[in-house]
């Protein structure tokens, strides 16, 4: 109804049955005659359940599904940008080297600044995978991995003597044996996957650079979900550094200005609490609940202490 009187069929479809965001057609009910459709959580983007399964493309970095009208564009290695992530995007390792002097400075501010120089290079995804199956340490994005810590432990091999004391005290059934010592630890290189967006990019590498770290200052072998977990929480805290910095830009140029328009930079701020909330809300046992676990000891006793505690018992404290 509108006041008293009713709507025309057709007229109220249009107002008020819900469009799907990809192909701009009313979204069907289904067989119980109810409206289905599916919503990223995030983004709110709307569609129909069919697009889930007839192809059509997400971005691989904001995970929006691309709208019919809007066409992605494709990346050598068979990945899609939406516009505005591209608008954003880091593709070779010279364009990226300013974020990795602002990601080491994030690091000196918080007292750990990393006195090895560590390479770091943007790939593509085949070699980031042919990397991977080396066994190094990567940040994974299912399906695929984003970036990887390329370590090399050294060890050297020695030989015990252990003598026994026989009669006379002489020493008898003198053996060796190999011993395994642990004498030193490089960073070989950082890799990063190529094209994705800057705030993406300068995550994923505050996560493989606190990798880097735990390398180079001897912990030891950490289980998976604490490793991962506090490389996940220096992710999520250089990203709420750059979003406070970006913010405050923003309310600077705005008071400046006219009225709000939607900025690159406005983009890059919601772009930057999807990247945020991805890493909050990731189910996962390692990166998802490590992050929240990590998270938790750090607001509770604080980086430091937290990382101590990590070296002294392999452990997040409780």
């Amino acid at each position: 109804m509108s006041e008293s009187l009713p709507y025309h069929k057709t007229c109220y479809k249009e107002h008020y049955h819900p469009k799907c965001d990809v192909c701009k057609s009313f979204i069907p009910t289904n067989a119980a005659g109810l409206i289905e459709y599916r919503a990223h959580p995030f983004w709110s983007q709307k569609y129909c359940p069919f697009h889930e399964r007839d192809g059509t493309p997400r971005c691989c970095s904001c995970e929006r599904m691309e709208p019919h009208e809007t066409k992605y564009v494709a990346l050598d290695d068979g990945r899609k940008l939406c516009l505005e992530c591209l608008d954003c995007s880091i593709t070779d390792t010279n364009q990226c080297q300013p974020l990795y002097l602002d990601v080491q400075k994030f690091y000196e501010g918080l007292n750990m600044k990393l006195h090895q120089e560590v390479p770091l290079l943007l790939v593509e995804r085949q070699a980031l995978n042919e990397a991977m199956d080396g066994g190094k340490h990567g940040h994974h994005h299912m399906p695929e991995t984003r970036g990887l810590c390329l370590s090399e432990e050294r060890t050297i091999s020695t030989t015990l003597r252990r003598p026994r004391i026989g009669a006379g005290n002489r020493t008898i059934e003198m053996r060796t044996e190999p011993y395994r010592l642990r004498r030193h630890c490089e960073v070989t290189a950082i890799l990063i996957l190529s094209g994705l967006p800057r705030l993406l990019t300068g995550s994923i590498l505050a996560h493989e650079m606190m990798h880097a770290w735990l390398r180079l200052k001897g912990y030891q072998t950490l289980s998976q979900d604490v490793e991962e977990g506090i490389c996940q929480v220096l992710a999520h805290m250089w990203l709420e550094s750059q979003i406070k910095s970006m913010s405050k830009v923003n309310r600077a140029s705005s008071s400046s200005s006219s009225g709000p328009s939607l900025t690159r930079p406005q983009f890059e701020l919601k772009l930057g609490e999807f990247f945020k909330h991805q890493i909050e809300s990731d189910t996962s046992l390692v990166y998802g609940n490590g992050y929240r676990s990590g998270n938790q000891a750090v607001l509770k006793y604080g980086l430091e202490r937290t990382l101590e505690h990590i070296r002294m018992t392999g452990t997040f404290p409780c």
